[in-house]
């Protein structure tokens, strides 16, 4: 335990180092070597060679999906199979791209024959890491119904505010959770298919297991306009109730190309394992569309919980080349590495919240492999990131991807210079990127305060600096007054976490009139998708005044 005039003094001194010289300490940091890319010479080519044609009509799994089949049974493509899933228990699955389209045109089928969903239809679906989850997203896409995926940390009173704010017309979940949806069924009145994945029947839902026995794989894909919505993704809700952020068919399907060819750098060949909850946009980002427009492997393993010796175990027994995971996983890594050795790992990224410096430090003495970072919302695809080929400044998010202008805002929305604090903001107007969320359903107030001038606001400041990488600072909300002085919580909790003895940290302002105060406690507050409630911290620190 650290006494609060140890913490005081690493705080002052660390922090006023940092707000004195912007990007200082991180300069102290060597510089990663670069990786050799495959899909692209350098961060110039890729930026300017970046271009995606839009069709009119546009589905996923006709147009990418079923065309890797055909490829496949060319023999085009390497005998990688596109999904492959384990549980920890001995149990595997693997399918290839053609056992992928059989199965998900017989799940399109019971959605459209024994539900009687129709296009347009908003299906939800809670499920944990298994083979029906990927079955469920390819289906609805087959099908022309709108995916909303749910994680299953979702509570009774959670379910019932999805259920109501969608209108779903069916839900589909594990016998875990049909308990949960049972005691607010009654409420939702849109409600009028439930599916069950279990190996048992239950009163009042249908047994997918069983229907997908009988059922026939013969199913013609809809036609989708590429500006039709294809899903929607409830946000974690760090900063007020979950909002409804509408992607449609090529926001995702044809956007997040920049992901899966620039950032994951994929190749049919690859094996990409993201260990993302699939409630959260960030499983359709890396474990759905990303490697599948790259014709790469999607792997998967059956976690109820995060156990890190577990994904030590998998990522030293299995061909995985390719590894995402949120910072708060690389932590609890890092913690539990010794000897493991990754014989096919060549590619580690991380997105969700900023990632210290320090821990991509440790990855990389312990692996010998770097953590690029990437940012990007709910709301987007990629918005900046840190590319093979180019110099890594740890700490940065990098640069910006092709797919969007990014730039540094003030109020007025006027661009500012490097090295000045501001808004990041992405140019929507006159052209909309495709990239980009369409609405915040059934919300078009919150819709329009997104716009500041001819950009979207992303709601998180940071700055760029003289060579175009762009660094995070805080969400808006989370920026701290002292004494004149700005201080973002990201750079304090850096050095925080730089103590041997901080597992966790999180900063938030303090109503002390004079110095504030240090406060040790045993666990911090999380959304369900594990990101810390700055909020809640701060509604504490300043219900006493």
């Amino acid at each position: 335990m650290l006494s609060l005039v140890t913490m005081e003094i690493l705080l002052r001194a660390k922090c006023f180092q940092r707000l004195a010289s912007p990007g200082s300490i991180r300069a102290l940091h060597k510089d990663y070597r670069t990786a050799t890319p495959q899909n692209f010479s350098n961060y110039e080519s890729m930026k300017q060679d970046f271009k995606l044609e839009i069709p009119e009509y546009f589905n996923f799994a006709k147009d990418v999906l079923d065309q890797w089949t055909s490829m496949e049974k060319a023999g085009k493509r390497p005998s990688n199979p596109a999904f492959w899933w384990i549980n920890g228990c001995g149990e595997e699955v693997r399918w290839s791209f053609e056992e992928l389209g059989s199965l998900s045109r017989k799940f399109a089928n019971i959605l459209t024959e024994a539900c009687a969903l129709q296009k347009g239809d908003r299906v939800i679906v809670i499920l944990p890491r298994i083979p029906e989850w990927w079955l469920a997203n390819v289906a609805c896409l087959r099908t022309g119904t709108v995916f909303i995926p749910g994680t299953t940390q979702l509570t009774q009173k959670d379910i019932l505010y999805r259920l109501q704010s969608s209108k779903a017309k069916c839900i589909i979940t594990s016998d875990v959770l049909a308990p949960a949806v049972d005691a607010v069924a009654a409420k939702c009145e849109n409600l009028h298919s439930k599916l069950i994945v279990s190996q048992n029947s239950r009163e009042g839902w249908e047994n997918l297991k069983e229907m997908m026995k009988h059922v026939s794989d013969n199913h013609t894909c809809v036609k989708t306009k590429h500006d039709e919505t294809m899903a929607i993704f409830f946000t974690s809700g760090t900063s007020g109730s979950p909002k409804m952020t509408g992607h449609t068919h090529s926001s995702f399907g044809l956007g997040l190309s920049v992901n899966g060819r620039f950032w994951l750098d994929l190749i049919p060949s690859d094996v990409m394992w993201n260990t993302s909850d699939t409630g959260w946009a960030k499983s359709a980002w890396s474990s759905v569309f990303s490697p599948w427009i790259q014709g790469a492997c999607v792997f998967a393993h059956y976690l109820p919980r995060f156990e890190p010796t577990s994904i030590l175990q998998t990522l030293s027994n299995f061909p995985i080349t390719v590894f995402c995971s949120a910072p708060t996983a690389y932590r609890m890594l890092i913690q539990d590495m010794t000897s493991c050795k990754f014989k096919s790992l060549k590619h580690c990224v991380s997105a969700g919240e900023p990632i210290n410096p320090e821990v991509t430090e440790q990855w990389r003495n312990k692996t010998g492999l770097d953590i690029y970072e990437g940012y990007g919302q709910t709301e987007t695809v990629l918005i900046c990131g840190n590319f093979k080929g180019m110099k890594i400044k740890p700490g940065s998010m990098g640069k910006p991807s092709p797919a969007f202008d990014v730039k540094i805002l003030d109020v007025n929305g006027n661009v500012l210079p490097p090295g000045q604090e501001g808004d990041i903001g992405i140019q929507a107007l006159p052209n909309r990127p495709f990239g980009l969320f369409t609405h915040y359903v059934n919300d078009p107030s919150k819709t329009a305060s997104t716009l500041r001038g001819n950009f979207y606001i992303t709601g998180d400041r940071g700055y760029m600096d003289e060579d175009g990488y762009l660094w995070f600072v805080a969400r808006s909300d989370d920026i701290i007054l002292s004494s004149g002085y700005r201080i973002g919580p990201f750079e304090v909790e850096s050095a925080l976490m730089e103590h041997p003895s901080v597992a966790e940290s999180a900063v938030v302002s303090s109503p002390d009139p004079i110095r504030g105060e240090v406060e040790f406690i045993q666990e911090l507050p999380k959304t369900i998708s594990g990101k810390i409630k700055r909020n809640e911290l701060r509604k504490k620190e300043w219900k006493t005044i």
